[in-house]
């Protein structure tokens, strides 16, 4: 058993990520940006980057500070967008995250380890998680559902992209940019399409996923984060065929009568 005791951290990462991110998930749906998370997931892995060049070292519960702050400017900059553009904020949003991967790709340029740096910002590395991250995110879930509890009208407040913009810096540090979309989109999306269902059901359905992709990755030695992103859509498509399913057998006229 206790060579299986290292995968504490990336399991218990994977289900405070699903707990965290799909509620938000669910708000980023409502509002009709879907890109607007992965334009500033995007800006939270440039200032990362930035991080290690310009500010090594500097980390706040184990995310980069100039993580923080480029996320934080990206949530600024969706605002403005919401704001004075709204017509074509899509494409203004889209142009913000090309932005951003630009930037990123321009300042590793130079840096023969660049690709790695490039690689882990995307596809991320949850298999090594860290205890400050984990609790960084444990923290910021019990914060989002508190306040979904007590303040559910937050998600449609100004007080939104912040949280948002912060949680999103701590889970690009702890799982890459692949892992937050697919975790913030796919269940929400297909599972939250089932009007009835709350967020818990689909973040459940999330956790199924994120665990079968690390089983998957261990055995198979392949890399976690689109492990993730492929076994998180799997499992959430049989999730809504099943439901589909049984709700058909109720439905249907019992022939033996």
């Amino acid at each position: 058993m206790g060579a299986f005791e290292w995968m504490l951290l990336p399991v218990l990462g994977s289900a405070l990520l699903c707990l965290l991110l799909v509620p938000l998930g669910y708000q980023v749906i409502a509002r009709g940006v879907i890109f607007a998370d992965l334009a500033i997931a995007q800006w939270a892995a440039l200032g990362t980057l930035a991080g290690l060049y310009f500010l090594p070292d500097h980390t706040l519960a184990g995310a980069s500070i100039s993580s923080l702050l480029f996320a934080l400017l990206a949530a600024i900059a969706v605002q403005l967008i919401f704001k004075f553009l709204g017509a074509v904020k899509e494409a203004w949003i889209g142009i913000l995250y090309v932005l951003g991967a630009s930037l990123a790709v321009l300042m590793v340029g130079g840096d023969p380890h660049g690709a790695q740096a490039l690689q882990r910002a995307a596809a991320g590395d949850l298999l090594w998680a860290s205890w400050e991250l984990i609790i960084a995110t444990g923290i910021l879930t019990a914060f989002v559902w508190l306040l979904s509890w007590k303040l559910p009208a937050w998600f449609s407040g100004a007080a939104f992209m912040p949280v948002f913009a912060i949680s999103v810096t701590y889970s690009v540090s702890l799982a890459g940019i692949y892992v937050v979309f697919a975790t913030l989109i796919i269940t929400p999306l297909i599972v939250g399409s089932v009007q009835d269902k709350p967020p818990i059901i689909a973040a459940i359905c999330a956790i199924t996923g994120h665990l079968v992709a690390i089983a998957y990755s261990v055995v198979s030695d392949v890399p976690v984060g689109p492990a993730i992103v492929v076994a998180t859509l799997l499992t959430a498509m049989l999730w809504i065929a099943g439901y589909y399913f049984r709700l058909e057998s109720k439905q249907a006229p019992d022939t033996n009568k």
